[in-house]
């Protein structure tokens, strides 16, 4: 039965200026500290973590939400792939990033909540704490 999660934090930067890092190459690639390549369109394919992270952009909204479909390589190669949808919503004291993670393995959910507040989100902090 597939997994379906949620994550989300609030970043010290604007919520355009979060989108636009996300959906660059460079600063993905920064922030999360490994290779990223991004198309910013949408149809696009991306690939993070080294190529352990791939997938394709669904649907994108400049400054307000992500949704791509997403898969590691620790997926089972039958599992289809998953999806994510990112919000980015403006709050006090800058973004509200939300992360919807449906359709992932049974029994991988824990592991890629944690991955998302470890390997996202901490990083996330640290580099738009520095801007």
């Amino acid at each position: 039965m597939p997994e379906s999660i949620k994550v989300s934090a609030v970043l010290p930067a604007i919520p355009e200026k979060v989108y636009n890092a996300w959906m660059s190459s460079e600063e993905h690639g920064r922030f999360t500290g490994s290779k990223a390549e991004i198309s910013p369109r949408k149809g696009g394919s991306f690939m993070a973590w080294d190529g352990y992270i791939e997938g394709k952009n669904l649907e994108l909204e400049p400054g307000k939400r992500i949704v791509q479909s997403w898969r590691t390589s620790e997926f089972p190669s039958r599992s289809p792939d998953s999806r994510i949808e990112v919000l980015f919503e403006k709050s006090e004291k800058g973004t509200r990033i939300t992360i919807n993670h449906s359709n992932i393995p049974d029994g991988q959910g824990k592991q890629y909540k944690q991955g998302w507040l470890d390997y996202y989100f901490k990083p996330m902090k640290r580099y738009f704490g520095k801007k």
